[in-house]
């Protein structure tokens, strides 16, 4: 089964099934069509489904030109789990987050498999790209498709391959970004390849399941750990009146041993605000005490508070408090230039002055209207800007730099301005560095 499964998918007869459809699911099901294979998308969002096949986007750097330009016989999208008997592939792109405790939370994984189950056939071949902890692959997903009585690595195959799409960097693209695949068995290693060589320019093969699983918590602590270590490096800076931003852009010039990363409010986003707490909460399995990343997490927890620090010290300076002051949060995605806001400080920022009495609005170009959470429900609009409306304001707090925002009428008209991610650069009295 699995030469046949390799000729069918090198000569695009396989038909890909990509479950869940948000920011991972969506452009890998947009690459595989492009590259002239059959494509299914499963998800359980109605709004998402319907969309697609009215050949609408509704993630902001997708168009939905793109969408109605892959609308063809080779091209479907359906909520109907069933039909995953139909495809060759099933590569699951569904939410990994964590509970309230901090810890993991598989369910989204444990439910689609035992949704799949019942329809899948022998000769599949199953992909998980859901970022998690080392041997998630091994000891949640083996075991389920063992019980139905699949030969792993004989007449179905098993493989871990890490998503790492980055929205709104137009510098990678799905096909460029090197893509790291694991096999349960050699055979499995083997059909990997093949499920992503004909759409991905650049695979990286590794032993095992549990070595591709670990690769991608590695990428992402190693960015939180450096984040936590730089926000601490922010607030020691602004201690001694020094630009932490002046200063990495300086040590950025040294061409070799240096990485920039730059402060902000929080960490947000899918993933490295969660990741490295898959890694704590499995090493504890082995007695380990994983110290540096929590400290990391410890630092940029903390974030938020300090932007929050900086603003009442803002006011306070003009002899008002925060409550009861009108306070604009300018951008409430997790990074700039994205529609995405999971995860993001910027909401918990927000969050934070409702709840000490201030009159809060945002505006974010490219979230028109707040998106309802598990723990945020609010009734926001994106506010539009002009110079009279900036200036209505007691304090402004940029918390995400987009580059659609006209910074130099903020700075004209603002008369408080807290800047969390060094856009300002003049040293006027307005300008709060947070």
């Amino acid at each position: 089964m699995k030469d046949a499964l390799i000729q069918k998918l090198g000569d695009k007869s396989a038909v890909i099934g990509i479950v869940g459809l948000g920011y991972v699911g969506l452009p890998l099901m947009l690459r595989y069509h492009a590259m002239g294979y059959s494509v299914v998308g499963f998800d359980i969002d109605d709004n998402k489904v319907d969309a697609l096949l009215d050949g609408k986007s509704y993630i902001e750097h997708i168009s939905s030109d793109d969408i109605q330009k892959a609308m063809d016989d080779k091209w479907d999208a359906t909520t109907f789990f069933k039909n995953i008997k139909n495809v060759d592939v099933i590569i699951l792109c569904v939410p990994t987050p964590l509970n309230k405790y901090r810890e993991p939370d598989l369910s989204y994984v444990l439910n689609t498999m035992e949704t799949l189950l019942p329809h899948m056939r022998k000769g599949q071949a199953v992909s998980l790209e859901s970022t998690t902890y080392p041997g998630t692959t091994e000891e949640e997903l083996l075991p389920r498709l063992e019980e139905r009585n699949f030969k792993i690595g004989e007449d179905t195959f098993l493989i871990y391959s890490p998503e790492r799409e980055d929205p709104g960097n137009q510098n990678f693209t799905t096909n460029t970004i090197p893509k790291v695949v694991g096999g349960h068995t050699a055979n499995c290693l083997e059909v990997g390849k093949a499920v992503y060589a004909g759409v991905i320019d650049t695979i990286v093969p590794v032993s095992s399941t549990k070595v591709a699983e670990m690769t991608k918590l590695l990428e992402n602590i190693h960015r939180a750990v450096n984040i936590g270590l730089v926000n601490e490096m922010k607030i020691v800076a602004d201690r001694m009146g020094i630009d932490i931003f002046e200063v990495i852009d300086a040590a950025a010039t040294k061409p070799f041993g240096f990485t920039p990363y730059y402060p902000g409010p929080g960490l947000g986003g899918h993933c490295i605000p969660i990741d490295p707490f898959y890694l704590t909460w499995k090493a504890r399995e082995y007695g380990l005490h994983t110290r540096f990343i929590e400290l990391a997490g410890e630092l940029n927890a903390k974030m938020p508070d300090y932007v929050i620090e900086k603003l009442s010290y803002a006011l306070n300076q003009v002899e008002k408090p925060i409550r009861n002051s009108r306070i604009l949060i300018l951008g409430i995605a997790y990074k700039k230039n994205v529609d995405d806001e999971r995860e993001s400080p910027c909401i918990e920022i927000l969050d934070k002055l409702v709840h000490m009495g201030a009159t809060v609005e945002y505006s974010d170009p490219h979230i028109p209207k707040f998106k309802k959470k598990r723990n945020y429900d609010y009734n926001f609009e994106s506010v539009d800007l002009t110079p009279d409306v900036i200036s209505s304001y007691d304090a402004v707090v940029l918390a995400t730099d987009h580059d659609l925002f006209d910074y130099d009428m903020i700075e004209s008209n603002a008369k408080i301005i807290v800047d969390t991610r060094g856009k300002f650069r003049n040293f006027l009295p307005n300008i709060i560095k947070a």
